[in-house]
């Protein structure tokens, strides 16, 4: 265990805990998009800066998701330092996703009122890398490419395999900005990510009726467990 400061207040932390994490479990307040308790941090997305002296007396600015606790690490959130670095870092999020609601309240909170910059047009895509990491760190289909960089107007931020896609719908389910939207209707199950829609079949319960989980990821289960595809007829709330 490490003694840490954040905000004045004193704390004990695990060895080589990120100092978000930290912050988080004592109800302190820093702002992400692109982190996710279920996939590896990124720090792509530049809000959760905070300030942090240690006890030799240097001083930075760092992503919290990324950087570890160390002993008498002094950490701010709302330095004037990160104060700036942030809103610089909102505005440029705002101006890849101008219309998204989310992305718009977030920017509200953090007292941030639009942007300078150019808006591109990433389909509310603000590149938090989040789908890319869940499907292969999480799902392990690696259907999402890795995200574009390129801020180029137009930019494709990602591609997906739709060969390899399960239809699980993680991507959808993690996406901060609503960029990726998934629906059901019927016995079709439509994604829709920035430049590609897709529908896919689901398959219906023998029991109830139901029609619950798509076809592509129940071969997908079937294939890693080792249950046999017939297994899957029957949904979770008809097995109980």
């Amino acid at each position: 265990m490490v003694k840490i400061t954040i905000d004045g207040r004193e704390f004990e932390a695990e060895d080589n805990a990120k100092i978000l994490d930290v912050a988080k479990s004592h109800n302190i307040y820093i702002p992400t998009l692109c982190a996710h308790e279920s996939v590896s941090p990124a720090g792509t997305c530049r809000l959760c800066l905070v300030e942090t002296t240690n006890k030799e007396g240097r001083n930075r600015v760092v992503p919290s998701c990324l950087t570890a606790v160390e002993e008498g690490l002094v950490v701010s959130t709302n330095s004037e330092k990160v104060v700036s670095e942030r809103k610089t870092a909102m505005q440029k999020l705002l101006a890849r996703a101008p219309e998204s609601p989310a992305l718009k309240t977030l920017a509200e909170k953090l007292g941030v009122n639009g942007t300078p910059l150019p808006a591109e047009e990433h389909h509310n895509c603000v590149l938090c890398g989040l789908c890319t990491r869940v499907c292969q760190e999480v799902v392990g289909v690696n259907a999402i490419s890795k995200i574009n960089r390129s801020t180029e107007p137009g930019a494709v931020p990602f591609t997906v395999n739709i060969d390899d896609c399960i239809a699980c719908g993680s991507c959808a389910y993690v996406c901060p900005t609503n960029a990726i939207t998934m629906t059901e209707v019927g016995d079709t199950r439509t994604i829709t990510w920035p430049y590609q829609k897709q529908e896919f079949k689901l398959a219906k319960c023998k029991v109830c009726g139901r029609y619950w989980l798509p076809e592509k990821q129940i071969g997908y289960m079937a294939g890693k467990s080792g249950q046999p595809k017939e297994f899957f007829d029957t949904c979770m709330d008809c097995r109980k």
